[in-house]
């Protein structure tokens, strides 16, 4: 019983220091364009990650169900497992935040589940779920972790950078006769829309990944009957062990999860807003607008079919998008090159992390 209630503190601080790591990823640009203040920016952010938390379970059910295969493990051996992959992703978050590096807290969560996974069955691949079709379904309804992220995590960043591009054009020709100051007042009215687009999808998106993990939790705990000597004040806490966890997920689940997003998100992450809205590229407010709203399209369509994508991937390649529309030179290489290695070593990483954590409570 007590390792379980670990579990559920351990994803909530998880969940926490997502709110605050990513929560520039909602509002970096409408930060360094100066339509909200940082305070009133991270308010939207917060009210709209609140919200968007609480609908939808799609990446939730990817996240306890779709990547490993939970049946291969003892119900105890679960619960260790996921407070390893919880441990791996806070690390790696609070390193990169204190670099000021977007990085993936979706990734680094992923990475530390599929390392820890490994670790516990004794470095069998066979636990991680690559593949999993079903039969009269297009591929990218598929299950796995091919599908599900590895993919994703190649394409929604492309289509961040393609999209955005593409949508900035659109916008220039739209607004090469209007005068400077018409387009800066229009679109610091259409930022606020946008911008508030962007933190629901955040939220759609972020949060569902801590419930999934609660979620696993809770179903191998009921299995395992750890639950029936447990007071009647947490019968909540039972899940049908029938079933996959993320058939159904809690409400209270959902809104503790949303809630304590929410709160971290009122922390802020202001090393990673100046590495988004100020160094990466100057923003004016309709470049804001074209990177919210694509990278928000991008997050929406991936939540949709449950694919635990970056928010950090889609709103920042949609900012460089953006810059590129604007001209190449806008873009400072050295600082995209930095993010960009941090991409590349936030799944090795995590991974390595889960493992080595994993093997010490083996051992």
């Amino acid at each position: 019983m007590t390792l379980l209630l670990t579990v559920i503190v351990v994803a909530l601080v998880f969940e926490y220091i997502n709110g605050f790591h990513d929560t520039a990823n909602s509002i970096a640009t409408v930060v360094s364009t100066k339509v909200l203040t940082p305070r009133q920016a991270i308010g939207l952010a917060a009210g709209t990650n609140l919200l968007g938390a609480l609908l939808g379970t799609a990446v939730a059910k990817t996240v306890s169900s779709g990547l490993l295969d939970a049946t291969r493990f003892p119900a105890e051996m679960t619960t260790q497992l996921v407070i390893c992959a919880l441990a791996a992703g806070i690390v790696w978050n609070l390193l990169t935040w204190w670099f000021g590096l977007p990085s993936s807290s979706t990734h680094a969560l992923v990475g530390g589940l599929c390392g820890a996974g490994l670790a516990a069955a004794h470095g069998s691949w066979s636990v991680i779920i690559w593949t999993r079709s079903k039969a009269g379904v297009p591929w990218y309804k598929y299950e796995g972790l091919l599908y599900k992220v590895v993919l994703p995590m190649f394409l929604s960043p492309l289509a961040g950078f393609v999209i955005g591009m593409l949508f900035m054009g659109v916008l220039y020709l739209l607004v090469r006769v209007w005068r400077p100051a018409a387009v800066a007042s229009v679109f610091a009215k259409l930022q606020l829309v946008s911008a508030g687009f962007m933190g629901f999808m955040h939220g759609q998106g972020d949060a569902q990944k801590t419930m999934g993990i609660i979620a696993l939790a809770l179903v191998a705990a009921t299995k395992a009957g750890t639950l029936d000597s447990a007071p009647e004040f947490l019968s909540f806490l039972k899940l049908g062990a029938h079933g996959e966890p993320g058939d159904h997920i809690p409400l209270w689940i959902k809104f503790t999860c949303a809630l304590v997003m929410c709160a971290g998100t009122a922390v802020g992450g202001w090393k990673i807003i100046r590495t988004m809205g100020h160094k990466m590229v100057r923003l004016q407010p309709i470049h804001g607008f074209a990177a919210e709203t694509t990278a928000a399209v991008v997050l929406g369509t991936a939540a949709t079919f449950g694919m635990p994508v970056s928010t950090t991937h889609a709103i920042t390649t949609s900012i460089m998008g953006v810059g590129c529309a604007k001209r190449f030179s806008a873009l400072k290489l050295g600082v995209v090159e930095r993010i960009l290695w941090a991409w590349v070593l936030t799944i090795p990483v995590t991974a390595l992390l889960g493992y080595g954590l994993m093997r010490l409570t083996l051992d």
